[in-house]
């Protein structure tokens, strides 16, 4: 890498050194003509070129930001800041077609001619790091050798090189390879002021909505070099700390020396974060996770659940709810206590309210109903506002829509792609023609009928082994006791039993009022309901209470 360095230092005609910060801020500015220095059309003939139509669409937009911003302000207040990785090498020859279609579009100085090449004169900032990875190092500094970039290379951390750079550059504008997913994207738009507390600058973010396979599909047509890191499995590179490849992309050879695909083979772009680990781990985490320890002591915990349907028509009597009581049936087989399940209407601020008031006292929160491209299909956007995110374009989804409804993904359709905006997990499974939605502990399911929710259930306990999405736990066991004495003679002992035995839940209903007074005790160990029920039965004469039920 040093040696990288060095002959990208000695390629400069002009270099000029500027000190700041106790030393620790390197200013390079490059003014070599060099035909490698120019701005070339080859980004651009090579996206026309491509009958990839999404791609160029992608394309226009993200090129359409970077002239918006360059008709907004001058150019030596406008900078870039590389990193090496993918978003950013994008990012950066978007930015070269980007400035060529904008000088090109404006009248050419007597003299020049209209095909001339066009020097590329944006300042980039680079935050060198000792925890990079070196390849990343190596592959900034030969990026900066071959297009002779303006850099600026700083050793501090972020923000105190930013407030260095920005007193010593009258630089008003960044932009940034931020996409949607990224930690860091939260609340972003393309165009963004900093955040309060940092120096004041304008964000611009051209491919906010770029997907991971849109980023591939533009590094691999236009044929630029990447880092070599991506070839070696590695799908996203943080520090040295805390990145390895993606096990997704792992291969395993005839000697059994483990090998990783290339980068560009990451089938779901969702998980391309998946190698965002610690290496000392001894244990894999998991892809989509909801937070919840897997050691055996969870079998004995409870966890617990509610459920929200949503819809007018169930509140106005139209349609029988039958989803909401099944649901809490396969809940309680698997060892989850459904603490509420509640109906509500068709609005975004009754479902906003419902699930922020229930996804804090609760391990998990499904919900169903209101999912779908209709006006009163309110439901997503619900949750967002619970969790105090925005609606955003999630691009994995609209593919799974464009496949499942082909050109009829357009308007209100396609803004079922809309989803809340960082706490979304899509949850894929073959069975589904679409993924079910997670947003943190909350499930949104899109089933209409029992039929629809079997499948959906029996794809979630089949996530819960590779995901874990659900904890299953030790099930239930149950008691069923039976009496004809009036309930006001049974009330008090079955209080005293319930504060005796306060792991066992004991509940009573009649089936008629006629009938029989049922009885039921229920827990997770046989043998605490086994003595709770003889205790109860010692309270009453021997006749009093059926108790011929065994325990179940």
């Amino acid at each position: 890498m040093l040696k990288r360095r060095n002959r990208f230092l000695r390629s400069c005609s002009k270099v000029s050194w500027a000190l700041s910060v106790r030393g620790l801020h390197l200013s390079i500015s490059l003014f070599q003509s060099s035909e490698e220095g120019f701005v070339k059309m080859e980004i651009d003939e090579a996206i026309r070129a491509s009958d990839d139509t999404r791609l160029k669409t992608k394309y226009n937009n993200a090129v359409y930001v970077i002239q918006r911003a360059l008709a907004l302000y001058p150019v030596e207040e406008v900078a870039f800041s590389f990193n090496g990785g993918k978003d950013s090498t994008v990012l950066l020859h978007l930015l070269r077609a980007g400035y060529y279609l904008h000088k090109v579009g404006k009248k050419l100085p007597s003299g020049v001619p209209g095909d001339a090449e066009i020097e590329y004169p944006i300042r980039t900032i680079y935050f060198e790091s000792p925890s990079a990875f070196p390849e990343i190092n190596s592959f900034t500094y030969d990026t900066a050798f071959i297009y002779k970039l303006q850099m600026d290379i700083i050793r501090l951390d972020f923000k105190s090189g930013l407030e260095a750079l920005l007193k010593a550059h009258p630089i008003r504008v960044i932009f940034l390879g931020v996409r949607i997913g990224d930690p860091t994207a939260v609340g972003q738009e393309q165009f963004s002021p900093s955040s309060p507390g940092w120096p004041p600058f304008m964000r611009v973010n051209p491919i906010l909505d770029w997907s991971y396979r849109d980023v591939w599909a533009f590094l691999l047509t236009c044929k630029v070099q990447y880092c070599s890191l991506y070839d070696q499995g590695y799908t996203s590179i943080g520090s040295i700390h805390d990145t390895v490849p993606n096990a997704l992309l792992s291969s395993k050879t005839n000697n059994s020396d483990e090998k990783y695909k290339p980068a560009y083979l990451l089938l779901d772009g969702r998980l391309e974060r998946a190698g965002r680990v610690k290496k000392g781990s001894s244990k894999p985490v998991s892809a989509f996770s909801n937070g919840f320890k897997n050691e055996d002591s969870h079998l004995k915990r409870t966890f617990t659940a509610s459920v929200i349907a949503v819809g007018d028509e169930i509140l106005s009597g139209t349609v029988e709810d039958r989803i909401g009581s099944i649901l809490c049936k396969k809940l309680h087989l698997i060892g989850w206590a459904v603490t509420h399940i509640a109906v509500t209407r068709n609005d975004i601020d009754s479902v906003a309210d419902e699930v922020e008031r229930l996804k804090s006292t609760n391990d998990m929160v499904f919900i169903y109903g209101g999912v779908g491209p209709l006006a009163s299909d309110l439901t997503v956007a619900g949750v967002a506002k619970a969790f105090g995110v925005r609606m955003a374009p999630d691009e994995e989804f609209e593919e799974y829509l464009r496949h499942l409804l082909g050109e009829r993904c357009t308007g209100d359709r396609n803004e079922m792609a809309q989803l809340p905006e960082g706490i979304t997990e899509l949850m894929h499974h073959q069975k589904l023609r679409v993924p079910l939605i997670k947003c943190q502990n909350v499930i949104i399911l899109t089933a209409t009928n029992v039929g629809e929710l079997e499948n959906e259930w029996d794809c979630l306990i089949e996530l819960k082994t590779s995901n874990g999405v659900l904890t299953i736990t030790e099930p239930f066991v149950s008691k069923r006791l039976a009496t004809t004495l009036p309930d006001v003679k049974v009330a008090q002992p079955l209080l005293e039993i319930s504060n005796k035995y306060p792991d066992v839940s004991i509940g009573a209903y009649r089936e008629s009022r006629g009938g029989s007074l049922i009885i039921t005790l229920k827990g997770k160990e046989k043998a605490r309901i086994k003595t709770a029920a003889d205790a109860l039965c010692s309270k009453f004469d021997a006749e009093a209470l059926d108790s011929s039920h065994d325990i179940c």
